[in-house]
């Protein structure tokens, strides 16, 4: 795997990443660490203020895909067939850090699993989620 070209296809070939803000924490075989730094429009609730729900589980999607595509080749295609995202406490108006690692790996299917955490408080999730892959082989 070319992790630099997947790096900048996590960072700027994919348009909805770019709108997030997506940046590569670290990319290794099997797993990856992404940042989403803070902007005020990422905010679900501003009373509080904590960060979109959407945001969080977008993040969990593009971090355990890319965890998958990272025990594959540039030219295979990464599918998401499964999605789950248990919230468990707000996330504040902070960068948000998720890391993924693939639990199973398969001819067509993978399965990795991701935490979310904000800036400043690795150990305090504020979500966990997992995430099943179809994995498209290219010629």
């Amino acid at each position: 795997m070319d992790f630099a070209k997947l790096k900048e296809l996590i960072e700027s070939g994919i348009p909805f990443n770019e709108v997030l803000g997506i940046r590569v924490v670290e990319l290794g075989e099997g797993h990856v660490r992404l940042r989403v730094p803070y902007q005020r429009e990422l905010l679900g609730d501003v009373r509080r203020p904590a960060l979109h729900g959407g945001v969080i589980s977008s993040l969990v999607d593009v971090c355990g895909g890319f965890a998958v595509w990272t025990c594959c080749r540039l030219e295979d295609r990464i599918a998401t067939i499964d999605l789950g995202v248990d919230y468990l406490r707000p996330a504040p108006d902070r960068d948000l850090y998720a890391e993924a690692t693939v639990r199973l790996l398969g001819n067509r299917v993978g399965n990795a699993h991701v935490v979310i955490w904000s800036e400043g408080e690795p150990d305090k999730h504020v979500a966990v989620g997992r995430a099943v892959y179809n994995i498209r082989r290219g010629k």
